[in-house]
């Protein structure tokens, strides 16, 4: 089993999760044709988890270098807006 890779930061200030840029979700989902952050909940107070660091437990994006079986390989990913909703901003097309 690979290690999961770590967020490394999220700009996405208004998710539930997020913490000075930290994700604390213990894991997130990537996922559908475009690399959405599937784990982002907004959130006028922001909670977040137990975790210190929240890692990538899935990717469904199939046409991203990193998926491998719908598991992220990259080192460490960043999260960040597009448009109105949250993205991997390391995604990279095949």
């Amino acid at each position: 089993m690979l290690e999961m890779p770590k967020i490394k930061m999220c700009d996405v200030t208004d998710c539930s999760y997020n913490k000075n840029r930290e994700c604390h979700a213990a894991a997130i989902t990537v996922g559908g044709e475009h690399p959405y952050c599937d784990t982002y909940m907004r959130s006028p107070s922001q909670k977040g988890g137990v975790t210190p660091t929240g890692e990538v437990g899935a990717c469904k994006v199939e046409n991203c270098k990193f998926n491998r079986m719908l598991e992220c390989t990259a080192d460490g990913i960043n999260v960040g807006f597009h448009q109105e909703h949250a993205d991997c901003m390391t995604f990279s097309p095949k």
